[in-house]
């Protein structure tokens, strides 16, 4: 999710753009573009060189964002299908990211109380099971309502049934990764860290590696969750956006560091990205352009340092974040690359 209401936030973006930053710095490395014609097995591809449990990832969002009242339903699905449509869909869309992003091997969908609790749950495994059918890796994290969006659990009663039932189904799968909570960032570093030692203390059997603990504040920093002895083999989940901040190439990479510190191998960065449906160009020179800034120091970073990352958002619709764009209907989707330099970008950040 990249568009955060909370007043402190605001304050520190605006402080942070009033800082004359001069940027004339090139890219570190220019990656190869892929061209039309070069044809790459996604199943094959080498992504040894990435970071934490191998994730190469992008989200797959709800078009009215993750934030809702009610089910979440990520781009091109309906309240309507049934665990057949839903299927039929999620491969059609899955098979276009991994067509069109050679190397991506997981996906991070939003789950929430009432779409778990629901009927449209039966429906909704249908996006999960094709996945892994896919030798995808699937990352289920959980999203406030919009109507309660306060950076802290809605319902703590909601919150562990929804999470008993999604344990109950996956937590023997190997490919499953389980995020307790997206963004917490209504909470202070020793209220979240109980949170997160109840959820392990509740589903002891779930491995470690495979829980997926949010950083503080807007899953901004990863050190102090990272610190904690009882989360010590847990992977960390980060975020960080362009529109925080303007910052030059060098500096975007100096902040990538700050937040995860000395827990790379740890660190899952579940949200990044930046406009990729307005023609920059990404693998150019950086110039002035912030967010041509950002994106270069984010994937030298996440290539250097190896760090896994996920990107927001693989698809959403409407959203100019969005690396890919849907066309097509009913079950016939068809998914196409909004924007090519963006993309080696991304899978440059993979280890590509």
């Amino acid at each position: 999710m990249k568009i955060k209401t909370s007043i402190a936030m605001m304050a520190v973006m605006l402080s942070a753009c009033l800082m004359g930053c001069e940027k004339k710095e090139l890219i570190t490395e220019t990656p190869p573009d892929i061209g039309k014609t070069e044809v790459i097995d996604a199943q094959k591809a080498n992504v040894e060189s990435v970071g934490a449990a191998g994730i190469a990832g992008v989200n797959w969002a709800d078009g009215r964002d993750n934030f809702v009242d009610g089910w979440v339903i990520p781009s091109g699905l309906t309240a309507g299908d049934n665990y057949t449509t839903v299927s039929a869909k999620a491969n059609a869309i899955l098979t276009g990211f991994q067509n069109n992003m050679p190397g991506v091997n997981t996906v991070r969908l939003p789950i929430n109380p009432p779409s778990v609790a629901e009927a449209w749950w039966g429906a909704y495994t249908g996006a999960i099971d094709r996945a892994l059918s896919k030798n995808m890796k699937v990352i289920l994290a959980c999203w406030e309502s919009a109507s309660s969006h306060n950076g802290t659990i809605d319902d703590t009663t909601q919150f562990w049934a929804m999470w008993q039932t999604v344990v109950n189904k996956y937590g023997s799968n190997a490919n499953v990764y389980f995020e307790p909570m997206n963004e917490p960032y209504g909470y202070t570093l020793a209220q979240l860290t109980t949170i997160y030692a109840e959820w392990l203390s509740r589903y002891p059997n779930v491995s470690k590696g495979r829980i997926l603990l949010g950083g503080t504040g807007y899953s901004e920093n990863v050190t102090a969750v990272g610190a904690d002895s009882r989360f010590s083999s847990c992977l960390l989940s980060l975020h960080n956006y362009a529109f925080w901040a303007t910052r030059t190439q060098s500096a975007w990479e100096a902040d990538w560091r700050s937040r995860f510190g000395s827990y790379a191998s740890r660190t899952v960065v579940t949200e990044y990205g930046a406009a990729m449906t307005t023609g920059k160009n990404y693998t150019g020179s950086v110039g002035s352009d912030n967010e041509i800034a950002y994106i270069v120091g984010s994937t030298n970073v996440f290539r250097n340092d190896k760090v896994a990352s996920v990107y927001w958002p693989g698809l959403r619709d409407n959203d100019s974040y969005s690396i890919q764009n849907r066309g097509g209907s009913g079950t016939n989707i068809t998914l196409t690359t909004t924007n090519q330099s963006g993309l080696t970008r991304i899978r440059y950040g993979w280890g590509l």
